[in-house]
């Protein structure tokens, strides 16, 4: 199972970085100044800005949750979880450790727009508390867990019309 927004945030990337490298090369045509340096300067921005925008790809199965970034994929056993922390801000984070060492660290925001992949991570880490291996976070995924409760809420009070 993996996050049914990504395609869309990944395009959002593209369609972002695309249209910075067109205005760039549009405006530099435009007064007469754009070469193969220039041209390749944008090419470049444009690419460093799709690599800064682009979303992990965030799957999870029974047992394993997984981050793929541009290079790497990081991998946590979530029924072996050691701890969770949950980072709050501008930018929230959500960083998991397992027993085996692995760390992943994802956008919490991705969980509530995705309830089966939260329910899989809330069962993987009851069986973490259950095994004694989790010893700290347990705080985070309640906190976590009435986040998503709110969230879910809201959206069926909205789609029944009762907001």
């Amino acid at each position: 199972m993996h996050d049914i927004h990504w395609a869309g945030e990944w395009r959002s990337a593209i369609g972002v970085a695309f249209l910075l490298f067109t205005a760039l090369f549009a405006v530099d045509a435009g007064f007469g100044s754009l070469d193969l340096t220039r041209g390749a300067l944008w090419t470049g921005l444009a690419v460093l800005l799709f690599v800064i925008l682009r979303p992990p790809r965030v799957s999870i199965r029974p047992g394993l949750l997984s981050a793929g970034g541009l290079l790497m994929t990081d991998t946590v056993r979530t029924d072996f979880l050691v701890s969770v922390r949950w980072y709050d801000g501008v930018a929230q984070r959500m960083v998991l450790r397992d027993t085996h060492g692995s760390r992943v660290e994802i956008d919490p925001a991705v969980l509530v727009r995705n309830p089966a992949m939260w329910h899989l991570l809330d069962m993987d880490t009851r069986a973490s508390i259950q095994r004694g291996t989790l010893l700290s976070g347990v705080t985070a995924l309640q906190q976590l867990a009435q986040h998503i409760d709110r969230e879910t809420a809201q959206t069926v009070f909205k789609v029944s019309g009762l907001e």
